[in-house]
């Protein structure tokens, strides 16, 4: 064999399912690298081979990415031999296998001839055993990359193929992984050395994934569909389907300016349901918020503005951008650094935004972007947080309780209806600081209050009703202590 690299694939794992053009060449072979010594068809390989292995390799580096640069340092070394080197890999050598990666980059770098000599992989004898055709939306991971993930990256109404689940520990980071996207009782399939004479398929609730003793080095994971459309894709098709020719006529007839005052609704029913502490209605409701998202977005695919992918690719790059402490190196001492560092990446992305678009405006400052459309209270908390991140606010909360006390003072001292006009609203602005002194919100301290009122005042209602009156008929003195008598009692 001349200069370069061969590398094999030795097949899922029973030594009948090696390529014959595999068989052909090996049985020519005087040495062969394996990268590990853990499967079935090497010990059937032609006696005439001697076989060096990489087992050592995995016992003494501490993490694979570590094993595979050494694995893949090696080999290239040795392609610069005259006679060239042959690594054998399980299944076939471009599925699930990173030290070929990295051996073909190095390869290419240095200039060495790379032959690729395909393998069954450990994909064909799943699909034989679970009786399925991947081409129905199988997506397939390693395990070891999905149990790294926060939150894992694939459509759970598409069947899912996890391979290399080779420890009982990695099957527990798996687990945690997949359970933020399925139920805790989901049906998954663990599939042990499949296509050997000792393969096994074992149906289990996913947690219980670690707890099985059917996982070791040959064994893989089928993860089937949700049982119901769960997937972002699967509401973008509906909402996609509504504004079709053949979908809904109100649905098609909506605007950005039409649908306006349904996010305007939807967004304050997701706020009540924040204010009644209601898991269940808050998920209807975020749901509900969801496809006015969708909806706008749908408007704007449609009349060529953007699509959902640039939605969801700006934010992801602006999160990763304003927070170098977590996906960069920059290094923070606490929260206040933190909002620092926002302010000053927000301000050098507004003066780049207004250089590449020609604009000369530096009007747009640290105030800039809080919404006019907001609740008076909630946008005064907002302004006054806006102001507070780069250091402009009270150096103690009794800056701002002395602030309150003085506005208190003014309104009381305002002599016409302008000036307590004024007052007034200066007082509310000092209460919305103090709010964000005591970490409070405002707003929603505000609406807490008004139900606590309708509450309050519907008891009254009924309390007089009991008696046969009305309030209308009660006197403003009998009114004040029927409302003490009702407010003792829900105290």
């Amino acid at each position: 064999m001349p200069q370069g690299i061969t590398i094999v694939g030795l097949g899922p794992g029973a030594p009948g399912l090696l390529t014959v053009e595999a068989q052909q060449f090996l049985s020519r072979v005087g040495e062969v690298y394996v990268r590990t010594q853990k499967h079935p068809t090497v010990a059937s390989l032609p006696p005439q081979a001697t076989i060096h292995s990489f087992d050592l390799v995995y016992e003494q580096a501490a993490t694979f990415a570590q094993v595979y640069t050494e694995i893949a340092a090696r080999i290239t070394e040795l392609g610069h031999r005259e006679q060239g080197v042959v690594y054998a890999v399980p299944g076939h050598p471009l599925i699930g296998e990173a030290s070929v990666q990295r051996i073909l980059a190095l390869a290419k770098e240095q200039g060495l001839k790379v032959r690729i000599i395909e393998g069954l992989s450990f994909i064909e004898p799943l699909c034989s055993r679970l009786e399925q055709d991947p081409l129905n939306g199988w997506q397939i991971a390693d395990a070891t990359t999905l149990a790294q993930c926060h939150y894992p990256e694939f459509n759970p109404d598409l069947p899912l193929l996890v391979g290399q689940l080779y420890s009982q520990e990695v099957a527990s980071d798996v687990k945690l992984a997949l359970m933020t996207v399925y139920p805790d009782d989901h049906p998954v399939t663990l599939v042990r050395a499949a296509g050997t004479a000792d393969e096994s398929l074992t149906t289990i609730p996913l947690y219980e994934l670690d707890r099985s003793a059917d996982i070791d080095h040959l064994t893989s994971l089928f993860v089937p569909p949700l049982s119901t459309p769960g997937s972002l894709a699967a509401l973008q098709e509906v909402v996609s389907h509504l504004r079709a020719p053949e979908g809904c006529p109100w649905d098609r007839e909506q605007t950005h300016q039409s649908l306006r005052p349904f996010l305007l609704e939807e967004t304050h029913e997701v706020l009540e349901a924040l204010d009644n502490d209601d898991p269940m209605s808050l998920r209807e409701e975020l749901g509900d918020l969801l496809l006015q998202i969708m909806l706008h977005t749908q408007v704007a695919i449609e009349d060529g503005e953007f699509r959902m992918a640039d939605v969801v690719a700006n934010i992801v790059a602006k999160l990763k951008r304003r927070h170098p402490h977590v996906f960069g190196q920059v290094q923070v001492s606490g929260t206040q650094e933190v909002l620092v560092n926002w302010e000053r990446i927000k301000t050098q992305e507004k003066a780049a935004q207004n250089q590449s678009q020609g604009n000369n405006d530096h009007a747009r400052g640290v105030l800039s972007g809080v919404p006019i459309t907001l609740p008076a209270l909630a946008r005064a908390q907002a302004l006054r947080f806006r102001a507070a991140r780069i250091g402009f606010d009270w150096p103690t909360s009794e800056g701002a309780r002395a602030k309150v006390q003085e506005e208190w003072q003014e309104l009381q001292a305002a002599s016409d209806r302008s000036a307590q006009e004024s007052e007034l609203g200066d007082l509310l602005f000092a209460l919305a600081v103090l709010a964000g002194w005591l970490d409070l919100d405002a707003e929603g301290a505000l609406r807490a209050a008004n139900a606590r009122f309708e509450q309050r005042f519907q008891a009254m209602e009924r309390e007089a009703a009991s008696h046969g009156q009305i309030l209308a008929e009660l006197k403003p003195a009998q009114l004040l202590a029927l409302w003490e008598q009702v407010r003792k009692q829900n105290s």
